[in-house]
């Protein structure tokens, strides 16, 4: 298997996070299921080898390209033959800068990117099928997500957005919805369906996910911590807490999920 990931330029780092790119095949007749749970990003995939395979109604995986919303809950991808595909991984606030669409409305959801993005697609997919080294679909990326913002400015709100996405990354989802609000000028009412549009998902359910990807991190770092440890160090009220919090973003306890996943968080990695 071939993993490689590398960071935006700078003037695209404000929305997207990295671009990654995977190469792997296995034997005929051999499958692999791969848990997705939430990591707070959202992200745009183009598949140029085989495609994977859900039995969720709301996964739409038969397109070349598609987009991926904000998750509240875990499903299960299987994945069969060749898989080639490139990646780009949006900050949490990023999609909404290229495409006129409220991001919560892709929660737990792909969609086909012909649905915001039509003029040229086959030509770009193309260009993605026809490049053969990352470099090269990287700048075929930058191209396009340029593309995109010439004609756009970028929103007020954004910015705002921005700011409280930096507190939370800082706390890293130990503080409080009244606090992001009046950091970033908003009533909590209105920051909370702005951060929705913007992020695709409420800010309590945002926060709980990165606390839930930084255990994830932390045991990463030291994979000798206990439960314990990382209930405290993590802002859990307890053991208890902390377990049911894994199980509703993963359908494993933290115990058995560090046992059968290789601990690494996408949000903080």
């Amino acid at each position: 298997m071939e993993y490689q990931i590398i960071n935006p330029s700078r003037f695209l780092s404000p929305y997207v996070k990295h671009y990654w790119m995977l190469e792997n095949c296995l034997p005929a007749g051999e499958k692999h299921v791969q848990r997705i749970v939430p990591n707070g990003l959202t992200e745009l995939i183009f598949y140029l080898g085989d495609k994977p395979h859900s039995d969720e109604s709301m996964r739409c995986f038969n397109e070349n390209s598609i987009i991926s919303g904000q998750l509240n809950t875990f499903y299960d991808l299987e994945v069969t033959g060749k898989m080639s595909l490139f990646s780009i991984i949006f900050q949490p606030h990023g999609l909404s800068a290229f495409f006129d669409i409220p991001v919560n409305e892709l929660l737990n959801q792909n969609i086909p990117l012909k649905f915001l993005f039509k003029e040229g697609l086959d030509a770009l997919e193309d260009k993605f099928f026809e490049a053969h080294h990352f470099v090269d679909k990287i700048r075929l990326a930058e191209q396009f997500l340029f593309g995109c913002l010439k004609n756009k400015t970028t929103d007020y709100h954004f910015n705002r957005i921005n700011n409280s996405i930096l507190l939370i990354n800082q706390s890293k989802g130990l503080i409080d919805i009244d606090t992001l609000a009046e950091a970033t000028c908003f009533s909590r009412k209105q920051f909370e369906r702005t951060f929705s549009m913007l992020v695709g998902i409420s800010p309590k359910q945002f926060l709980k996910t990165v606390r839930f990807q930084n255990a994830i991190h932390e045991k990463a770092k030291n994979k000798d911590r206990n439960l314990s440890e990382l209930t405290y160090l993590c802002g859990y009220y307890d053991q208890s807490h902390m377990i049911s919090e894994f199980f509703r973003f993963s359908g494993l306890t933290p115990k058995q999920y560090f046992a059968d996943c290789e601990p690494y968080s996408d949000y903080f990695g």
